[in-house]
């Protein structure tokens, strides 16, 4: 019930004081001269909510009882001046699956914050840098093991390079000039995620490409972002993939169905057990299961209220 109650205060609290802001401005006096200013920030917010309920009772065939709830907040505060640009773009979601028998289990968590800044150089190229957090609010499980946390890990990146836009909602991103640093506060789980055990902190040197692209036709809207890094220091030809993908419809003014989906693939997160042709699990010479990295999938679908507020986003 707690994370209920946080989850719907977050939203709620955010949404109102958008919805403040957005309030129309009392009409000018008529002997008033209006005078027009030029408008340099947009910014707009979107915010989705959806939960599910199941109760059984001598249900003869089976079945657990549950609550889901789903929530997801976008917000994006955007300046242009002459050549100068500045986009920056705050994501955030949380889901959670409540069984009455089988306990609670978190079905989504993320924290991303994304900056650009950009100096016009020609039509459509900009000198920009490009600064990227991704991390989780809460403690993740698999079969009662620990194995995330709010920084742990957590992924802080600064960019320097071009970014070339050739449409209004296309940008490609080319930082030959890119460090990272890996973050992760839990010693138990550094290793899993590539820093050495006694190691909060790893910094990667590396050249990164980010495509941002988005299609909106009416109520139908698709979202993509790819980031792909290649570490200078350690396996270059390792390329590291994140892949954000959403896609919105929307049913009726405040109702939305929405699938989103990320992949990852780093091959420093070492999470799967090694196995043979056979599927037969290889230890090492103490007993201990090998571990190899993988590719990350996680598909979330939900019927729910959307709203948002302010621009468009440019």
């Amino acid at each position: 019930m707690k994370r209920l109650m946080l989850c719907l205060l977050l939203l709620l609290s955010v949404t109102v004081g958008f919805a403040q802001d957005q309030a129309p401005a009392p009409a000018p006096k008529p002997d008033s001269a209006a005078i027009a200013k030029p408008v340099y920030w947009s910014k707009g917010l979107t915010t989705q909510i959806g939960f599910s309920q199941i109760s059984l009772t001598n249900w003869a065939a089976g079945g657990y009882g549950s609550i889901a709830l789903n929530t997801y907040l976008n917000t994006f505060f955007n300046y242009k001046k002459g050549k100068y640009i500045w986009d920056n773009q705050l994501q955030v979601g949380y889901g959670f699956i409540q069984s009455f028998e089988d306990g609670y289990k978190k079905s989504d968590d993320r924290l991303i914050i994304d900056s650009k800044f950009g100096y016009q150089a020609v039509e459509s190229l900009y000198f920009s840098a490009v600064f990227n957090t991704r991390t989780q609010f809460t403690k993740g499980y698999e079969k009662n093991v620990m194995v995330s946390d709010f920084f742990a890990p957590a992924y802080v990146s600064l960019g320097l390079g071009v970014d070339y836009k050739p449409k209004k909602n296309l940008s490609i991103n080319f930082a030959p000039l890119t460090g990272k640093v890996v973050m992760v506060k839990e010693e138990s789980l550094r290793v899993k995620y590539g820093n050495l055990a006694d190691q909060f902190c790893k910094f990667e040197l590396g050249a990164q490409v980010k495509v941002d692209g988005k299609i909106q036709v009416d109520n139908f809207k698709v979202v993509s972002a790819l980031t792909l890094f290649s570490d200078y220091l350690d396996h270059p030809l390792n390329i590291k993939v994140y892949w954000d993908f959403s896609v919105d419809a929307k049913i009726t003014k405040s109702f939305t169905a929405s699938l989103k989906t990320n992949l990852i693939y780093d091959d420093a997160i070492k999470f799967l057990d090694k196995t043979d042709k056979r599927g037969n699990i290889i230890y090492d010479e103490d007993g201990n299961t090998i571990k190899v990295p993988g590719v990350q999938f996680k598909e979330l679908f939900s019927l729910g209220f959307s709203y948002s507020f302010g621009d468009k986003k440019k």
